[in-house]
């Protein structure tokens, strides 16, 4: 066993995460999933990634608030609202790049990359990072009908962890 420190950083695809959790029935306790990573190793960050439609008070409002004042680095990005001919309404807004960028940065300070997402846009950001010597776990789940995890992604991974196996101790208790 290496006497190195294990320094790692926490990369959440917030709305995969979200989707993820509400499929398997709980939601997250933010600050329990923070405590679970800092008792493997050291961790210098944990950046939550998502979307906000700027002009609208969104729901997402008061956990980013939480989160920022609570350990995690916030990364919002605006959510753009069209219509189009049909008059339907339309969103575009998507925070794969920042969280590529990140990784990137980070991957010379870590050891070790935790992703929370089973998007397979994520691969290829995955395999840069491994191969700068990070080993990197990513968090999703198989155990849905279909499973929320691309299997590109969980084939680069060094390793998989079902988000149903950490429900124990991440999982919001339910007010009674």
């Amino acid at each position: 066993m290496s006497s190195r420190t294990n320094r790692m950083a926490l990369f959440i695809d917030g709305f995969n995460l979200s989707v993820t959790s509400k499929v398997l029935g709980f939601d997250i306790d933010f600050r329990c999933l923070l405590n679970e990573f800092e008792s493997s190793g050291v961790l210098l960050r944990a950046f939550y990634y998502t979307t906000v439609i700027a002009e609208q008070n969104s729901t997402v409002r008061p956990l980013i608030d939480w989160l920022d004042y609570n350990g995690y680095t916030v990364v919002t990005k605006a959510m753009k609202e069209s219509f189009d001919d049909n008059g339907r309404r339309r969103t575009k807004g998507k925070i794969s790049i920042d969280l590529a960028v990140d990784a990137m940065e980070m991957s010379n300070q870590i050891d070790e990359m935790v992703l929370f997402s089973g998007d397979g846009e994520y691969r290829r950001v995955v395999e840069a990072v491994q191969r700068r010597g990070v080993r990197v776990r990513v968090v999703s789940t198989i155990s849905s009908q279909p499973p929320m995890i691309a299997d590109e992604l969980r084939r680069q991974a060094d390793a998989f962890i079902d988000l149903l196996a950490l429900k124990p101790v991440i999982a919001r208790a339910q007010a009674k």
